[in-house]
């Protein structure tokens, strides 16, 4: 395990990267809030969580171990990782962990949309619309939502 500041010190980030793993987990002070940024398995493993509640280790590979290379042991070694970051908890059924989310989808959503529209299209919410419209198929229906919800934004400030 290794523990980086890209930012030479002066944002408070702490970055964590697990050897033999291209996963980071981020976490950032953004106004007193913490943004949590999660690679794609520790996404997996955290939907399965929001969706069922709480799960063992074999609940949470069965559900997202879709690849053959998937092992069980990587996804209880992950699940302890999340837990030493405080993403996730566990309470102890026999000789089962079984593991809760310890943050909420919103949180992680939002942190890792920041994440996108800071990233990529320099904070321009109106350039990553374009983009999305530009770049795939839009029904009829998602335009009335999104003109809907701009209407209700441009009416309630």
């Amino acid at each position: 395990m290794l523990r980086c500041d890209p930012k030479g010190g002066k944002e408070p980030l702490d970055s964590i990267y697990y050897r033999g793993s291209i996963t980071a987990v981020i976490h950032m002070s953004v106004s007193g809030n913490k943004v949590h940024r999660l690679g794609d398995l520790q996404l997996k493993i955290m939907k399965r969580l929001w969706d069922r509640g709480e799960a063992t280790v074999a609940d949470v590979h069965q559900a997202i171990g879709t690849k053959p290379d998937l092992a069980y042991t990587t996804v209880a070694t992950m699940l302890r990782k999340m837990e030493a970051r405080g993403l996730v908890r566990h309470r102890t059924e026999g000789r089962s962990f079984i593991y809760h989310p310890a943050v909420a989808a919103d949180a992680v959503t939002r942190g890792m949309a920041d994440h996108l529209l800071e990233g990529l299209f320099e904070g321009s919410l109106a350039d990553l619309v374009s983009h999305l419209l530009m770049t795939r198929e839009v029904s009829r229906e998602e335009l009335s939502k999104l003109e809907k919800l701009i209407a209700e934004r441009k009416k309630n400030g």
